[in-house]
């Protein structure tokens, strides 16, 4: 009788969790930067509005309005293409600092809602809301409270994915897009069932290069690559990725919100909408990671001793590496310097999908110990301690006077 008393015990809990499942959100804003501006000039409402270099100058395109996508321009795509593909095309300096601010008031509507945010990019992110249904009402209607918020509040407009884990509500947040709202269903069936239909390129991940072998395998949508023979699969892409997609292909992802709070590790990275082959341009967004790390760094007042980089090339394949400082630190011109270093050691002549900067190994500013500075000769500690500082002050400009109130130069250090 007892035993038989524990054995129902213990079932009310997985009963209470199938009851229960997670809810995640994927937040995206709808071609954030052009419709930030087309919302502070009226007369490119309706236009075809391209944020970015314009095409007198070598450069690639930031962003597209909807007007111009129906034209096939989308972002990184050199602007002399854009052109050539929408000659009536209105081309805008971009304004980041501007975008951000806008940035910082759609992530305190999500944080007024839930605090597990993790953000992607400035213009989207993922919230679990698991725990906001008694407050605020089931998934649906919270993605609806949110898009309601952003829209009262920036007078924009976002997309929302509803599903159990976070690479279903990703893939539902850009079915209908612009404006769009997406519930994807939770029986495992039915979710197979909602992804089968689905071309293989829009599964998150899959490079050009990987992309074409599925194809030669008839590997066409995501039905088919439920079904097909999972050994035949990792002979062609390898075992790692093959499981990987073939998990996705059933919607299954077990990842959780990585928030900020209680860091051991900070890292920003950045997964491009196209492979990327400019290196130019791959280096341009990898030094903006850079900074942002260095910037969080010091809001949070430690200092890090080891710093990461992160590929993943367009067949999906990744490499990390990693090195010491020689003395701990958060100052940008120590950041950018070894960031640079690991970049230009590993970066290849292949297109690029993904690519981030991360440092470890926090301690608190400033606690660096005498004995670690008496390694050194003192030129090398004073100028620890200038950069730190140069850093600090640049912080305050910028937090004044905008983010673009100051140019990065050769001659800082």
């Amino acid at each position: 009788m007892l035993m038989k008393s524990i054995n129902q015990r213990a079932v009310l809990p997985t009963r209470s969790m199938e009851e229960h499942p997670k809810i995640f959100l994927h937040v995206d804003m709808d071609a954030f930067f052009a419709s930030v501006e087309q919302r502070d000039h009226p007369e490119l409402r309706g236009k075809p509005v391209i944020v970015g270099a314009p095409p007198e100058r070598r450069g690639v395109v930031a962003a597209a309005s909807y007007e111009a996508r129906k034209f096939g321009v989308h972002s990184a795509m050199p602007s002399s293409v854009a052109i050539q593909k929408c000659p009536q095309a209105i081309f805008v300096e971009h304004h980041l600092a501007n975008y951000k601010e806008v940035s910082r008031q759609i992530m305190h509507i999500f944080e007024s809602y839930t605090p597990f945010v993790q953000p992607l990019s400035i213009d989207e992110a993922f919230l679990d809301v698991t725990g906001a249904r008694r407050l605020f009402g089931d998934g649906k209607t919270i993605a609806e409270k949110i898009r309601a918020d952003i829209r009262n509040r920036t007078q924009l407009t976002a997309s929302v994915g509803v599903a159990p884990n976070m690479f279903l509500a990703k893939i539902a947040s850009d079915m209908n897009k612009p404006d769009g709202l997406t519930l994807v269903p939770a029986d495992p069936d039915a979710i197979k069932a909602f992804l089968a239909p689905l071309p293989i390129d829009r599964m998150w991940g899959v490079g050009k290069v990987t992309q074409k072998k599925l194809l030669s395998m008839g590997i066409t949508t995501f039905g088919t690559l439920q079904s097909f023979d999972s050994r035949k699969l990792q002979e062609m892409i390898g075992r790692r990725a093959a499981d990987t997609f073939r998990r996705l292909a059933m919607g299954i992802d077990d990842r959780s919100i990585v928030t900020e709070r209680d860091e051991k590790s900070i890292s920003n990275e950045t997964t491009f909408g196209e492979d990327i082959s400019d290196p130019e341009y791959i280096i341009s967004i990898y030094k903006k990671l850079i900074e942002n790390v260095g910037r969080r760094l010091r809001r949070a007042e430690l200092e890090a001793t080891t710093a990461h980089l992160k590929l993943r090339w367009s067949d999906f394949s990744t490499i990390t590496r990693q090195t010491r400082f020689s003395l701990p630190c958060n100052d940008d011109i120590t950041l950018r310097e070894i960031g640079m270093e690991l970049l230009n050691a590993n970066l290849q002549n292949r297109p690029v999908r993904l690519i981030g900067f991360g440092v470890s190994g926090l301690i608190p500013a400033g606690t660096s110990s005498e004995s670690q500075l008496d390694l050194f000769e003192s030129r090398t500690a004073e100028q620890h301690d200038r950069r730190s500082r140069l850093s600090r002050v640049t912080d305050m400009l910028k937090e004044k006077y905008g983010i673009q109130s100051l140019r990065r130069g050769s001659d800082l250090e």
